[in-house]
Parts: C-alpha cells; sequence; structure tokens
C-alpha cells in the first residue's frame, strides 16, 4: 500500500524516544537524506536538480535538533524550520506545532498533501504527532510504552491513532532507519526512498540516514 512520506516517534525498548521519517515517492523518487549540523536535508540527487522546478514541495530540511539536543523535530516539508525555531524560542511543542501548521496549510499540490510533524522532547519526555489537511487539523500528545511506536502518513493513513503501530525493538538510529524502511508494518508500505532518524542518546540526539 502506497501512503507516501511518514512521521514516527517511538520510544525504543530501552526508553529512548526517537522521531523518524520516511520519503516514499511515486513522482519523484530520485532523491536522498543528507546530513549537516543538528539537521538533515532531503535533495534531489545528482543529475536532478530540476526536479525542484518542476515541484517546489521536494526540497527541504527534515529533521532539526534544537534546545542543546532536547528537542528534535522531524517533517515531510518546510514547515521543520520554523516549527524548530520556535520550539528553540521557548514556544511550547503544542503550540509550535498547531500554530505552524495552520499559518503554512496543507501542501497546494495536484493532492492537496497533508503536512505531518513529529517532535520528540527529551526534557518533558514527550511524544507529538501533528497533521494538517484539507478537512482539518490534529495535534496530539502520545503516551509511548517502551518499544512501541506511532506514526502518521500524508495518504490513506494520515490520522492520527494511537493503534497506528506497533513494537519495535531498535536502540540505534541506523537500526531506526532500517527499521523505517522495511521493519514491521512499514515493509508493507511501498515506494521507500530514504528514511531519517533521531533516536536519544546521551544528552542529545544520535542522527542516521539510510537511502531505500
Amino acid at each position: 500500500m502506497y501512503i507516501g512520506r511518514i512521521v514516527c516517534v517511538a520510544r525504543t525498548p530501552q526508553g529512548h524516544l526517537a522521531a523518524l521519517y520516511r520519503v516514499s515517492s511515486r513522482s519523484f523518487p530520485n532523491r536522498m537524506a543528507v546530513p549537516g549540523e543538528a539537521r538533515v536535508a532531503i535533495v534531489p540527487k545528482p543529475g536532478h536538480e530540476l526536479d525542484i522546478q518542476r515541484n517546489p514541495y521536494i526540497a527541504y530540511n527534515c529533521v532539526r535538533v534544537v534546545r542543546d539536543g532536547a528537542v528534535a523535530v522531524a517533517t515531510n516539508g518546510s514547515k521543520t524550520d520554523p516549527i524548530a525555531d520556535k520550539i528553540a524560542l521557548g514556544v511550547p511543542v503544542r503550540e509550535a506545532l498547531a500554530s505552524c501548521s495552520l499559518a503554512m496549510d496543507y501542501e497546494k499540490d495536484d493532492y492537496n498533501t497533508p503536512r505531518i510533524s513529529a517532535v520528540v522532547d527529551r526534557a518533558n519526555n514527550e511524544a507529538w504527532l501533528a497533521t494538517i489537511r484539507a478537512d482539518g487539523l490534529e495535534v496530539r500528545r502520545l503516551d509511548l510504552a517502551p518499544g512501541q511506536y506511532v506514526y502518521v502518513a500524508t495518504y490513506e493513513e494520515n490520522t492520527i491513532l494511537p493503534s497506528q503501530g506497533g513494537a519495535c525493538g531498535f536502540e540505534s538510529a541506523a537500526d531506526a532507519c532500517a527499521f523505517m524502511l522495511g521493519g514491521g508494518v512499514f515493509a508493507e508500505r511501498t515506494n521507500p526512498v530514504t528514511a531519517v532518524a533521531a533516536v536519544a542518546q546521551g544528552d542529545g540526539f544520535s542522527l542516521h540516514v539510510q537511502d531505500a
């Protein structure tokens, strides 16, 4: 089943929070994740740079880590930066997600693609998911047990449901990427392109990227 982009919040079996992102695409598969300083960007692969002229939504920062390593933000588009910037300034996660979602709205493409977001906050031990669609806005805090994940996607599974997830066994960011690309229910979700994981470790987050 094709469900488009996916954001996910998880708690590892040892209790560490994680924010995960997967690009799945039928129209623009020639993309990759590029890590930077406390951030990861999605960009076209070499030779496909002109794809950005066909669709302005395909390149963006998908992950940011702010508040001195306390908070990781993952989204499917340019909403990552305003959410992360607000949280960095001390705005509560719920308010940052709601205000940025309303301000940017869903993507004005051929599919009215929802904007989806995941935030994990080590300082407050919280995990959040948000989505804004043409028919509504949801912002929800999830109570995750160790070894549990919950996700929301841009298509089909685009409503936040605590039951939309399952058990996960990863501890490292590398294993989390592999899980997003082909583990659990994601093995049945088609057209994977690349995955990004931010997993709490020490006093910050470990970041990892993996192309399909």
